[in-house]
């Protein structure tokens, strides 16, 4: 039977029954007073799907309040499929994509896919790594700068948007907006994501010069020289990884304002870390997802959408 067959994608008692069983995998909570040991089912006139009541704070609520679906009227098996599209497509699903298979409206499509991405980040981690791993670091620019204007004559990247990306061979990615490819940046980022006691691979750029010397060892591929790999010196983890987001930011998404950049890069860094060569598939990867929804409400509202997404 294919995955989009099952009855959580087209049925509201299914799709809320298997949202609730990975929100809540010990029984229901109340979201107010985090309590589930006096939580039953309201009773009354009430037909929603999905509602209980907490008999400690006297309040009803559903699996929706406190999530990334509090305050939405969207149907919940209509939230589950666009879930299930975002983290099962290598390169991204567009707006206009999911406007044309789900059969909402592009507002809709727009704010449930920012939502998503947006519970996608990952917040406060521990340093990656440790001895005998191996960290690869490098940058890439992708768009304009809001504003920013690239005169004739110009070299370099400045009227670009960059990001910062960290990843450990064989692990986790970790990426982040900078304002510009520099030290004053990037050693901030690094300080507080890799553990010092690692292998850290970058290319020649000066500012990795001194922020590599503090690790225990630091190897530098000449990419200015044409030079790439030097024996399992390089830094093509990234450069795949760059790869697939770039495919995806310039063939399915196209355009992304400065200041969504960062939910982008959190929704390629989310699939990249669950990926099937960490033996997590398009179901599982789905699953992990909704788990982290909990705590992570968002508003949104008209013409303010931006400052509130």
């Amino acid at each position: 039977m294919s995955v989009l067959a099952e009855a959580h994608f087209h049925y509201e008692a299914a799709a809320y029954a298997w949202v609730e069983a990975r929100v809540w995998p010990d029984g229901p909570i109340c979201p107010r007073c985090n309590q589930g040991d006096r939580v039953g089912e309201l009773k009354g006139k009430s037909t929603r799907i999905g509602v209980r009541k907490c008999y400690r704070c006297r309040k009803p609520f559903t699996v929706k309040v406190g999530t990334i679906f509090e305050d939405s009227h969207l149907p919940m098996h209509l939230w589950v499929q666009a879930i299930h599209l975002l983290c099962s497509s290598k390169k991204g699903i567009s707006t206009q994509q999911l406007h044309r298979t789900l059969k909402v409206t592009l507002r809709t499509a727009w704010h449930l896919s920012h939502r998503i991405r947006e519970a996608m980040r990952t917040k406060s981690l521990a340093p990656m790594g440790g001895p005998g791993s191996v960290y690869e670091i490098d940058e890439t620019f992708i768009g304009k700068k809001e504003g920013a204007v690239k005169h004739p004559n110009a070299r370099g990247y400045a009227h670009k948007q960059a990001a910062l990306s960290l990843v450990e061979r064989g692990g986790e990615v970790r990426s982040f907006v900078i304002d510009k490819a520099s030290a004053a940046d990037i050693t901030p980022i690094v300080n507080a994501n890799l553990d010092k006691e690692g292998m850290l691979m970058t290319d020649e750029a000066k500012y990795y010069g001194k922020l590599g010397s503090e690790f225990k060892h630091h190897f530098t591929v000449e990419h200015g020289a044409g030079e790439y790999v030097r024996g399992s010196v390089h830094t093509n983890t990234l450069e795949g990884y760059f790869s697939i987001f770039k495919r995806g930011m310039k063939g399915t998404y196209q355009h992304c304002a400065e200041k969504h950049l960062h939910r982008y890069l959190a929704e390629f860094d989310f699939r990249y870390n669950n990926r099937i060569a960490k033996g997590v598939h398009d179901e599982q990867r789905a699953e992990k997802a909704v788990k982290g929804f909990k705590g992570k409400r968002l508003t949104y509202g008209g013409s303010d959408r931006a400052a509130q997404i």
